[in-house]
C-alpha cells in the first residue's frame, strides 16, 4: 500500500514508510482547555481520525496519542476569575472537549495523555537538556538555549536572523538570548506547582508534548500532527527539544499540519473572538454533518466556515443516506466490523484518494460516484454489493454510522411517537377515503418540518434538511 503524506519539514509529499511496520506511532496536539472548544479545534481531531483509520487498515498496529493541555496560564487565569479550582476547571473542559469531538464520530486514541500527569518525565527531560548544554537555569526559570541548536528554524523554514526577537515569546532579563523559551517557571502560591531542582514551579507549554511523546511513543515517532498555527513556535520548539535531548534523534519523521478555519476573512480564534463553538453547532446540526463539512476541503488548506457549507454538507450526506434507503440491504452490515478490517475490505477508489495525502475531497466524490453506480445498476445483487462498498468506504471517512431511518428522523425537538401517531391517523383517514383529513395531516406535519413518503412498505417520514 503506497501512502504519500505532505511533510512540513521537507515541504513536499513523501512516501510514508514507518520506522516499525508492525507499529506506527502518531501524536496529535489537542486543545488548551480553558473554555468550550470552537469548530476549528474539531478539524485536527477529524482529519487525523481519518488518517488513524487508514493506517489501522494498512498496518497491524497504530499507537495514536492525542493530548490535552491541562496546565497553562490561560487556564489559570480563567479558573481564578471563575472562582473555581484550577484542576476542577481544566477537568470540566477536558470532559466537554472529549464529548464534543466524540460527537464528530472520532475514534478514541490509544492514549490521551495530560501534561499534569507527566511532571516527573518533564523534570527528567529538562535535567537532561541542562546536562547536554541545551538549557540553563536562571532566576527560578529554566530556558532552552536556542543558539545551541544549529538546526533551529528548519521546520518553520525560518532562519534565526529572520526571526523577530520576542515574537510570541517573552523577552526577559534572565534570558541569554531573546529567542530562548521557557521550559520551567516558578509558581506563586495561588497557582499550581510542583517541587523541582529549580524550586516550586510548573512546566512551559512546549516541553509538555515532548515529554509525553517520549514516554508513550518513544524517542522517534512516525507522525506528528496539529494545526498549521502550531508550526511556529510550538512545534519548532518541540523539535528542538526532542532533537537535542538525544544525539542523532530524529524526533518526528513526518510533520503534518491542517489548515485553519475562517469566518469571513479572518482565522477563527478565541483571541479574536470570532468563534463558533462546537457545542453550539452540535445543538443545531448532526455531528456527521459537521464532520462532512470539515472533510469537504483539502486538509492543508484554509476552510471557509459558513451556513452555505453546512447546507451543502447536509444535502450531500442526505444523498448518501437516501441511497441506503433506496437499495434494500442484503445481509446486515455492522459498520464497527471495519475497525479491524484489512485494507482490501475497502473500495480501492476511496483508499487511493485517502492514500494521496488524505485527499478527503476525492474520497467524498468517490462515495457519490458509488451512489451513482447504485442507481444505474439493473441487477439487485450488483446494487447491494455497491451498497456494501459504500458502507465500507464510509467507515474510513467516519460517515454513515447511523441507520438511514435514524438519520432522516433526527432533529432538535422531534417527537417520534407523536409523528407516528399522526401517520397512523392519516392512514386511517385514507382507509376511510377521507382524503381531506389525510391531506390536512400531511400539511400539518410538513409545517412542522416533517416530510412523508408513501412506499410499498408503508409511510416513511423524515425531518426536512
Amino acid at each position: 500500500m503506497n501512502i504519500r503524506l505532505y511533510n512540513t519539514l521537507t515541504g513536499r509529499k513523501e512516501p510514508f514508510e514507518p520506522l516499525d511496520p508492525n507499529c506506527v506511532t502518531m501524536y496529535v496536539c489537542g486543545p488548551t482547555v480553558y473554555n468550550l472548544v470552537h469548530i476549528g479545534n474539531g478539524r485536527p481531531a477529524v482529519v487525523f481520525d481519518v488518517l488513524y483509520r487508514l493506517l489501522s487498515a494498512v498496518y497491524p498496529k497504530v499507537r495514536y496519542a492525542a493530548n490535552v493541555t491541562d496546565i497553562d496560564d490561560k487556564i489559570n487565569k480563567a479558573a481564578l476569575e471563575a472562582g473555581e479550582s484550577i484542576a476542577d476547571f481544566a477537568e470540566r473542559f477536558t470532559q466537554a472537549y472529549n464529548e464534543d469531538v466524540r460527537a464528530l464520530g472520532t475514534l478514541p486514541p490509544t492514549v490521551e495523555p495530560r501534561a499534569t500527569h507527566h511532571i516527573v518525565e518533564i523534570v527528567a527531560m529538562i535535567e537532561r537538556l541542562i546536562e547536554r548544554g541545551h538549557a540553563y537555569a536562571a532566576d527560578g526559570h529554566v530556558l532552552f538555549n536556542v543558539p545551541s541548536d544549529p538546526d533551529y528554524g528548519k521546520l518553520s523554514h525560518r532562519s534565526l536572523e529572520d526571526m523577530l526577537d520576542g515574537a510570541r515569546v517573552e523577552v526577559a532579563p534572565y534570558k541569554r538570548d531573546p529567542k530562548d523559551f521557557v521550559l520551567w517557571k516558578p509558581s506563586t502560591p495561588e497557582l499550581p506547582g510542583w517541587e523541582s531542582p529549580w524550586g516550586r514551579g510548573r512546566p512551559g507549554w512546549h516541553i509538555e508534548c515532548s515529554a509525553m511523546i517520549r514516554k508513550h511513543l518513544g524517542t522517534t515517532i512516525d507522525i506528528h500532527g496539529g494545526g498549521s498555527d502550531l508550526t511556529f513556535p510550538h512545534h519548532e520548539n518541540e523539535l528542538a527539544q526532542g532533537r537535542c535531548v538525544d544525539d542523532g534523534s530524529a524526533y518526528v519523521r513526518y510533520w503534518l499540519h491542517n489548515g485553519m478555519l475562517t469566518l469571513g476573512d479572518e482565522k477563527m480564534s478565541k483571541s479574536v473572538g470570532n468563534i463558533v463553538t462546537l457545542r453550539d453547532l452540535l445543538a443545531r446540526h448532526g455531528g456527521e454533518v459537521l464532520r462532512y463539512a470539515l472533510l469537504s476541503g483539502n486538509y492543508r488548506s484554509q476552510l471557509a466556515w459558513s451556513d452555505d457549507l453546512l447546507q451543502q454538507s447536509q444535502a450531500s450526506l442526505d444523498r448518501l443516506y437516501q441511497a441506503l434507503l433506496d437499495i434494500p440491504p442484503g445481509n446486515a452490515i455492522d459498520p464497527s466490523q471495519f475497525k479491524h478490517a484489512p485494507i482490501e475490505a475497502f473500495p480501492p477508489v476511496i483508499v487511493d484518494a485517502l492514500a494521496d495525502d488524505l485527499n478527503t475531497t476525492g474520497a467524498l466524490a468517490a462515495m457519490h460516484g458509488i451512489v451513482s453506480e447504485m442507481h444505474r445498476a439493473n441487477d439487485p445483487t450488483v446494487a447491494r454489493a455497491l451498497r456494501d462498498q459504500l458502507i465500507a468506504g464510509a467507515w474510513l471517512l467516519g460517515l454513515l454510522t447511523d441507520s438511514p431511518e435514524a438519520h432522516f428522523r433526527s432533529g432538535a425537538g422531534v417527537d417520534a411517537a407523536y409523528i407516528d401517531a399522526r401517520i397512523a391517523a392519516r392512514n386511517a383517514a385514507r382507509a376511510a377515503r377521507d382524503f381531506a383529513l389525510s391531506d390536512a395531516i400531511r400539511d400539518e406535519l410538513l409545517a412542522q418540518g416533517i416530510e412523508l413518503e408513501d412506499t410499498r412498505d408503508g409511510t416513511r417520514w423524515r425531518t426536512r434538511s
